[in-house]
């Protein structure tokens, strides 16, 4: 019998601080720097975000956004096998013990089952789901928790009001589940590192210091350039490896970084916008998270629906970039 993975529940969670670009603004002028709602609406469809209170790190969301996941798919916590974490800002620095141990041990889980982390910055839900399938399809693992979680507001420089407007704190969760039925249609990933300077944190730490910046870095125009080229192209790729016509997608989910992007991308493929799953306005860009934050959002508001075809894609410092495409 062929074993396919499914997306068997969802989750997500949000902090409770929500910032509005009014009040982003104000913060900013205190130090000088002048943005406004409109200069941040007109260029990123952002008009708020969430971060994290300090005390909470990126496991605290994603446990959240984890035990929503298992109880929307009627699982215990000691019915995983894998949890398979993607993140950019670990609870620790060096990324260890990995944020999954970490989302492990807050679940309970004491099966002794592994957990790794995934780094793919903003592809790294889509490289997440990916490793994911590969494992359950071979029958190594039967319950995948894949989460993307992020507190990206730790890293950005308040004074660079090209970057700090733009992302926001969050959590998304799925569990994936062995299944005779398709789930998981087809995957395809990417990367080009020859690209990393465009999107980076450059510091690094030696001797108990951080040497360089510890602050997010990106070219904007060059990783926009970027994006809506290799968007287009894997998500093609993605249909073309499962036999499906552009025309099938019921719901298109793609990283919520600029709604620019993502509109070019529906119109490359010629879906109509209304198909597109939307919620970077309100989330900012979330990296990791943004995809199952999204696609949680469309779950339980009753917009996809089981047996829809959904296409998840994302692009991302590395440079990286993947789409899955599922049946739900």
């Amino acid at each position: 019998m062929t074993i396919y993975s499914k997306i068997v529940g969802t989750g997500s969670y949000l902090p409770a601080k929500r910032v509005t670009n009014n009040e982003l603004a104000a913060q900013l002028a205190e130090q000088g720097i002048e943005t406004s709602d409109e200069w941040i609406v007109t260029r990123s469809g952002i008009s708020a975000r969430h971060y994290a209170e300090p005390t909470q790190l990126s496991s605290d969301l994603a446990l959240a956004a984890a035990q929503r996941a298992l109880e929307a798919a009627g699982m215990q916590a000691n019915d995983i096998d894998l949890i398979i974490l993607a993140t950019s800002t670990p609870d620790h620095l060096g990324g260890f013990p990995s944020t999954a141990c970490v989302v492990q041990h807050k679940l309970g889980i004491t099966n002794g089952s592994p957990a790794m982390d995934v780094q793919a910055v903003c592809s790294g839900f889509v490289y997440a789901m990916s490793v994911a399938d590969s494992f359950i399809k071979s029958g190594a693992h039967k319950n995948v928790l894949v989460i993307g979680t992020e507190v990206f507001s730790r890293i950005l420089d308040f004074k660079d009001r090209s970057t700090c407007v733009l992302f926001g704190d969050g959590a998304g969760a799925v569990v994936m589940s062995a299944s005779s039925e398709p789930g998981v249609l087809a995957s395809k990933l990417h990367a080009d590192g020859s690209h990393g300077h465009i999107l980076c944190v450059p510091g690094n730490v030696g001797n108990g210091a951080v040497a360089g910046s510890a602050y997010l870095y990106m070219d904007g125009p060059a990783v926009f350039k970027l994006a809506v080229s290799v968007l287009d192209k894997v998500a093609r790729e993605a249909l073309a490896a499962a036999k499906v016509d552009a025309s099938e997608i019921d719901w298109l989910i793609p990283h919520q970084a600029n709604i620019r992007i993502m509109q070019g991308t529906a119109k490359k493929l010629g879906l109509p916008l209304e198909k597109m799953v939307v919620t970077v306005g309100e989330h900012g860009n979330t990296s990791a998270a943004s995809i199952p934050l999204a696609l949680d959002q469309a779950v339980r508001d009753g917009r996809v629906k089981p047996g829809h075809t959904v296409m998840m894609e994302g692009v991302g410092g590395g440079f990286t970039w993947g789409a899955v495409l599922a049946r739900m």
